[in-house]
């Protein structure tokens, strides 16, 4: 079900991993941003688009990785932009995209999965016929993410950060992921003053930006000191994470120590 955020923005959440697409609405149909991650998923959100008497304009993948560049012939066969190096990662990876765990989900049409149209080096805006949404690239979680942020309606779609359920997720093949993802929360909080509502890529939506930066700062600091985090985002009962996170967290511990 599609659940509206702010003025023109509606979130569908998934049951998989929290999962967030995102619909921002212009004049003649709609942006789809991260769509969705199974099959079920796809055809419910082409439902909820087709209830509202919606069609898309256009599509956008935050970043590479399979749950995010998934789509279905019933959105159309429109734009799906992504930053250039997301587009070419895409491009050169889809058969390991398509190979990953999820991806073959039941009803997800694989034939579409990555198919996406790099913007022009350097884009501030994304092309298409709505709302002004600023486009922000930054090198953190993948080596070709963006955030967008709505502005007018004030929302930040942020992808794969800036999560209440998830800690950071380091891209641990980088050469300094640890600086690469304060770089990019530093994009974000230049931002911040505009945000009233921020979108996850996977959790829920809040109205708290400058907690999650600040949340997301303390982890990263913590991972250059010795002794266990204190982030509650690993807590023993959280209800989110607790059978891959605390794995994830130890993968960023021993990069910590190796760097």
């Amino acid at each position: 079900m599609l659940t509206e955020v702010a003025d023109g923005v509606l979130v569908r959440q998934s049951a998989f991993c929290l999962s967030n697409a995102v619909v921002v609405l212009g004049g003649e149909g709609a942006l789809l941003v991260d769509p969705g991650v199974t099959g079920a998923d796809l055809v419910e959100l082409a439902d909820d688009l087709d209830r509202l008497g919606l069609r898309v304009l256009a599509g956008f993948a935050t970043h590479p990785h399979w749950d995010h560049v998934l789509w279905h012939e019933r959105f159309g066969d429109v734009p799906r932009y992504a930053t250039a190096a997301c587009a070419a990662y895409a491009r050169d990876g889809l058969a390991h995209l398509r190979e990953q765990p999820g991806a073959d989900a039941p009803g997800a049409p694989l034939d579409l999965v990555g198919l996406l149209k790099p913007l022009p080096p350097h884009t501030i805006r994304l092309p298409w016929d709505g709302p002004d949404v600023r486009v922000l690239e930054h090198r953190a979680h993948a080596p070709s993410h963006a955030a967008l942020l709505v502005e007018d309606a004030g929302v930040l779609i942020a992808g794969d950060m800036l999560s209440d359920v998830e800690i950071p997720l380091l891209d641990v093949d980088a050469e300094d992921p640890i600086h690469d993802y304060s770089a990019s929360l530093a994009l974000l909080r230049s931002v911040a003053a505009q945000v009233r509502v921020v979108v996850p890529g996977h959790g829920n939506p809040g109205r708290d930006v400058a907690a999650r930066l600040a949340a997301d700062r303390a982890y990263l600091a913590s991972l250059t000191r010795e002794g266990p985090s204190d982030d509650p985002r690993l807590a023993p009962d959280a209800a989110y994470g607790t059978d891959w996170l605390p794995q994830a967290h130890l993968d960023h511990v021993r990069m910590a120590i190796r760097s």
